[in-house]
Formats: structure tokens, C-alpha cells, sequence
């Protein structure tokens, strides 16, 4: 198993009243209701422990929006991964998405749910898995390339396009089916998981840019800048680096 370093942050911006907003990070989560962490913290890995990864971005007024993350990062924290991490990690959507439902039968909520992006690692593969449109990128030999799938429809009016599946949906209205890929990696990896209050705030083409520094302090910048144009999102996001190319099978 090769050693990995992280960083991660979730940041309530500068609009929003509550963090919607939820991680998973080797064992690290956020109660339901929370402001976010006390800026970026890290951690490393250098035993033969599997980690997993994961941003949930809730969605849903009168806090359900943060219930609903929570529940799938405590779902995670419950969910144990065998040999088959492709089968593993649809299943664990799939007990997540019934957690969620399952929430708001018994509470009598009308609409909550929250994407995922997740990144796991054995000590041969990767295996990344998405729901929604919290996205995740591989960084490598300077070149930024999205491997999640973006669940989206049609932007109507120059909005931004709505979600076709996110967790937290009945199985009666739609089976949900996260995008699944698996495949190597390498020393010098860099992976980034992150929530759209990155994305919408800051281009693709800038974060590559940043990427080209240090980890933490490629992660303290990303915030950074996320805040200053204008923060209307909570922003959350996990820097993950292996210490050139790894391909992902589709």
C-alpha cells in the first residue's frame, strides 16, 4: 500500500446560513449540524489500511439537506468493503439512499437528498464512485482530468442544470445508479473530491493551475479563492496525493 497524504476542508461560504455540506475522511465526519472545519487539516496513511474518501452535498430546506449527508458519511462509517469494491461501492449508494428514504418516511420530509462523489483505495486499485454532480479529478503530469460523471439534465435559461439522480430518491420513483469506475494508480497521483461551491466559484482551468503547488497549500488557495468570488456555496473539498498516470477503466 502506498502511502497517501490528504487534505480537506468544508467551509459554510458566505451566503449560506447552515453547511449542507458533509465529507468522509479515513474515518472523519461532521455531525448533522456543524460550520464547517477550523480550515484545512491533514492527515497521512502509511499502514495497509484501505482508506475511502468521500463529499456529500446535501440538498433540502429546514436542515434536511444537512440530515441527509450526514446520514450517508455515517453510512459510510458503518459500511464494510469486501474484495468486490465495484459491487461495494453500488451497494453502499444503495443502503444510503435507503437510510436517507427511510428518514424521511419517519420524519415526514418531502424532499431531501444529497450527491456523493467517493474515492477508495486497496493497495492494488482505485475505485471512484458518483451520484449527483460533486465531482472528482485526477491531477497528473500537469493535467486535470475529471473522471466522476456529471447526473445532470438541461440548463433552461442559462441556469444551472438540475440533478437527474442524487441519494435520498424512493426506489418506487427511480433506481438510482451510480457511475463506477476502477483502476490503477500511481506515485504522484494527485486526486481531488469536492463539492460544487468549488466548482462553481472556480474554473477548472485555475485549479489546475493551483494544483501545480503543495498540496496544503494548493488546498489553502482553493478555499481562498472560492471565498473571494464569492462564496455562494458551502465549499468542501479533499486534496488526496499518492507519494504518473493512472487509467480508469469506463
Amino acid at each position: 500500500m502506498a502511502k497517501i497524504s490528504y487534505f480537506y476542508t468544508s467551509h459554510v461560504g458566505k451566503c449560506r446560513k447552515a453547511n449542507q455540506d458533509n465529507f468522509y475522511c479515513n474515518g472523519e465526519f461532521m455531525p448533522s449540524t456543524n460550520r464547517g472545519t477550523d480550515g484545512v487539516i491533514s492527515g497521512r496513511i502509511k499502514s495497509e489500511k484501505m482508506p475511502v474518501f468521500a463529499i456529500f452535498d446535501g440538498m433540502g430546506g429546514e436542515e434536511c439537506g444537512e440530515m441527509a449527508a450526514f446520514l450517508a458519511s455515517k453510512e459510510m462509517s458503518e459500511f464494510s468493503f469486501g474484495e468486490d469494491m465495484g459491487a461495494d461501492l453500488q451497494t453502499f449508494c444503495k443502503q444510503a439512499n435507503q437510510s436517507i428514504c427511510q428518514y424521511t418516511k419517519e420524519n415526514m420530509v418531502t424532499s431531501m437528498g444529497t450527491t456523493a462523489a467517493i474515492l477508495r483505495f486497496t493497495d492494488t486499485q482505485a475505485g471512484m464512485c458518483n451520484v449527483g454532480d460533486s465531482k472528482i479529478y485526477l491531477f497528473s503530469d500537469g493535467n486535470l482530468v475529471q473522471l466522476s460523471y456529471d447526473h445532470v439534465g438541461i440548463s433552461v435559461g442559462g441556469r444551472k442544470p438540475p440533478l437527474t439522480q442524487n441519494l435520498g430518491i424512493p426506489e418506487t420513483d427511480m433506481i438510482i445508479e451510480p457511475y463506477v469506475a476502477l483502476g490503477n494508480y500511481a506515485p504522484g497521483n494527485l486526486f481531488l473530491l469536492c463539492s460544487d461551491g468549488l466548482t462553481d466559484m472556480v474554473t477548472t482551468e485555475r485549479i489546475a493551475e493551483v494544483l501545480k503547488n503543495k498540496p496544503k497549500k494548493a488546498a489553502k488557495i482553493l478555499l481562498q479563492e472560492a471565498l473571494d468570488n464569492g462564496g455562494r456555496d458551502n465549499v468542501s473539498f479533499i486534496l488526496i496525493q499518492v507519494n504518473k498516470n493512472s487509467i480508469f477503466k469506463r
